[in-house]
C-alpha cells in the first residue's frame, strides 16, 4: 500500500545533501558575523557546498530516473534533464570556484569556461521542467478558460518582472554589450533569457497543473518549483552585486545559490518511484 508523504523516509543520498547545506548555513553564518573577509573557507565554499550539492544530487536523479523507465517515462525524462541540468551547474561551479577562485585567484570569472556549465544547465532545465509539465497534468489545466487565461498572462507578467530586476535594477537600464567579444554578448544575452524561460515554464507548471498534483509526489513537485524561484532570485542578486562591486564568494548571495540546487536537488531525491511502492 502507497505511502503518504508525511511517512517517507530520508534516504541516504538526501542525509548528506542535508547535512552538506545545514554546514554551509553555518559556514555562511559564522563568516559574516566574524566579519571574516579571507579564509580557506570562503576559497573552498563553492567546492565543498555549492558544486558539491548539485553534483550529488544529480548523480543520484540519474539512478532515480532509471527507476521510472529512464526515457520510456515523463517522469524519467523529466529527472534524467532536471539532474543533468543540476550536475553541469555543479561542475560550472567546480571550474569558477574551484579553477579561477582557489588556483588562479580571480574573484569573477567572466565569461569563463565556468559559463558553459552554467548556459548548459538552463535548456537541460528547461526540458526537464517540460517533460515535468506532461507528468503532472498540465495539458488538462489548458482545458479551461482559467487555464488558458494563465498560459497568456503569466509569460507577460514573468517578462515585464525579469525585465525590470535583471535589466532595469541589476544591470542598471542596459545590458553592456561593448567589450569582451562575442563570448560576452553571449553570456549576456543568455543568462537573462534563460532566467525568464526557467522562471516562465515553472510558473506555467504550477499554474497549470496545481489543480491535478496528487498522491505520494506532490510534495517534491512543489519543492523542485520553490527551488527554480529562489534559483531567479539567486541570479538577480548575483547580477545586481557584482554590478556593484560587493559579491564576494560564500556571502549570502552564494548562500541563496546554495539553497536554491539544495531544494532543487532535494525534490529530484524526493521523486524516487520505491516510495510509490512502499520500498
Amino acid at each position: 500500500m502507497p505511502r503518504s508523504d508525511n511517512d517517507m523516509k530520508i534516504s541516504m543520498v538526501g542525509k548528506i545533501l542535508i547535512a552538506d547545506f545545514a554546514i554551509a548555513l553555518g559556514v555562511v553564518v559564522w563568516l559574516y558575523l566574524s566579519n571574516v573577509t579571507s579564509s580557506i573557507l570562503i576559497d573552498l565554499y563553492g567546492v565543498l557546498f555549492l558544486g558539491f550539492i548539485p553534483v550529488v544530487g544529480g548523480v543520484n536523479g540519474l539512478i532515480i530516473a532509471k527507476r521510472w523507465g529512464s526515457f520510456k517515462s515523463a517522469v524519467g525524462r523529466a529527472v534524467i534533464f532536471l539532474s543533468l541540468g543540476l550536475i553541469s551547474w555543479g561542475l560550472g561551479t567546480y571550474v569558477f570556484s574551484g579553477i579561477y577562485n582557489f588556483l588562479l585567484h580571480v574573484e569573477v570569472p567572466y565569461p569563463s569556461i565556468a559559463d558553459v556549465g552554467y548556459i548548459l544547465s538552463l535548456p537541460l532545465w528547461a526540458v526537464g521542467m517540460i517533460q515535468l509539465s506532461r507528468a503532472t497534468g498540465a495539458k488538462y489545466g489548458l482545458r479551461s478558460k482559467k487555464g488558458k487565461a494563465i498560459l497568456f498572462a503569466i509569460p507577460i507578467l514573468v517578462i515585464l518582472v525579469s525585465y525590470y530586476l535583471l535589466v532595469i535594477v541589476a544591470r542598471g537600464g542596459s545590458i553592456d554589450l561593448s567589450g569582451g567579444g562575442i563570448p560576452k554578448i553571449f553570456f549576456d544575452l543568455a543568462y537573462p533569457i534563460g532566467d525568464v524561460i526557467i522562471l516562465t515554464l515553472a510558473t506555467l507548471v504550477y499554474g497549470l497543473s496545481y489543480n491535478y498534483f496528487g498522491g505520494i509526489y506532490k510534495k517534491s513537485i512543489y519543492v523542485i518549483l520553490l527551488g527554480f524561484v529562489i534559483m531567479y532570485a539567486a541570479d538577480f542578486l548575483f547580477s545586481y552585486t557584482t554590478t556593484i562591486e560587493i559579491w564576494q564568494p560564500a556571502d549570502w548571495v552564494d548562500l541563496l545559490f546554495t539553497t536554491a540546487v539544495f531544494i532543487l536537488s532535494m525534490g529530484v531525491t524526493m521523486l524516487d518511484s520505491r516510495k510509490a511502492l512502499g520500498a
